[in-house]
């Protein structure tokens, strides 16, 4: 019975303990990556297939015959055609909560970061002009304390919670968007909650109904002085509409983690030089170590129940 982990090099760069892996299973193949061409075969005689982002879709589920099980090392499943798995009796797995304290650490840090000007403070000494200034300190850029301000949470899932129990700490007042039209406690509409933040932060997935969610309009609706934090997914921002509010100063800063296209082999509007008091980072808010690791244990677990006929994080 094989099973083969497509792109291993997205979780484990020689750092992490694979005991339970090994375990798990007695005949693993590690692929650092996988391209598109070569998947078909690599899968062709495994009856469980691990994958972070390599994408599994109709044709391949339909043509590999000793398919099983798909695990997905990731809490989203948008790379494998589920539709296609199900009709096929191959049961889908994903991994959920491993990344809520890297996630929250990353989205505080760029927060404080924004706040504190602190690319912008660290630039000034890097060109020397700390050493030349005639007083004790730089001033120029306006640095803002998080206490008493308000921090809006759009997508209040495991991730959103997390951040807003972090806020608490801070002093800051927590806010939460709801979905749609339909009052839920505590919870208030979108465009009230862009009003009256001062930092919003994304949890969401990436759908059809998200895709774009903050565009040009809702930039509009925001504070002068607010930052914007997607730690989500790349599409949830109209990335273009995002680096015109930032380079006409509608909106106090941002940053970033994730892009529509990920590596951004195409260019993207955010990696432009010119946008003030923005932080771009390359997908690596989940990346902590401990992070990984509770991944790669989780997995697995999954491939060690599923061996004895039980299914945890099942999504098909």
């Amino acid at each position: 019975m094989k099973a083969v982990f497509l792109d291993f090099k997205s979780v484990d760069r020689d750092d992490l303990d694979l005991t339970a892996l090994q375990r798990s299973h007695s005949d693993w193949t590690l692929h650092d990556e996988t391209f598109h061409n070569e998947t078909a075969e690599r899968i062709n005689r495994a009856e469980i297939v691990v994958t972070n982002k390599v994408p599994i879709n109709r044709y391949l589920i339909e043509n590999s015959p000793h398919l099983k099980l798909i695990c997905v090392a990731a809490t989203g499943t948008n790379n494998v055609d589920l539709q296609a798995a199900k009709e096929n009796g191959v049961t889908v797995t994903n991994v959920t909560a491993y990344g809520t304290p890297s996630v929250v650490q990353h989205v505080f840090a760029v927060m404080f970061a924004l706040a504190s000007r602190l690319q912008d403070y660290t630039r000034l000494v890097s060109e020397g002009a700390w050493q030349k200034s005639t007083q004790f300190c730089l001033l120029d850029y306006p640095i803002t304390e998080l206490a008493g301000k308000t921090l809006g949470i759009i997508g209040y899932g495991e991730l959103g919670r997390g951040v807003a129990q972090a806020a608490a700490a801070f002093g800051m007042k927590v806010v939460v968007a709801r979905h749609g039209d339909t009052p839920m406690e505590g919870r208030i509409p979108l465009d009230e909650l862009l009003a009256v933040s001062d930092v919003i932060t994304l949890h969401l997935p990436l759908t059809r109904e998200t895709k774009n969610l903050v565009d040009a309009r809702a930039l509009s609706l925001m504070k002068p002085s607010a930052f914007l934090i997607n730690a989500a997914r790349g599409g949830i921002v109209d990335e273009q509409a995002l680096a015109d509010a930032l380079r006409e100063s509608r909106i106090g800063g941002a940053a970033v983690d994730v892009l529509t296209q990920e590596p951004p082999v195409d260019g993207n509007p955010l990696l432009a030089s010119d946008l003030p008091n923005l932080i771009v980072t390359p997908h690596i808010a989940w990346a902590s170590r401990e992070s990984r690791q509770r991944l790669i244990d989780d997995v697995a677990s999954t491939v060690a129940e599923w061996h004895t006929g039980q299914i945890r994080n099942q999504v098909i």
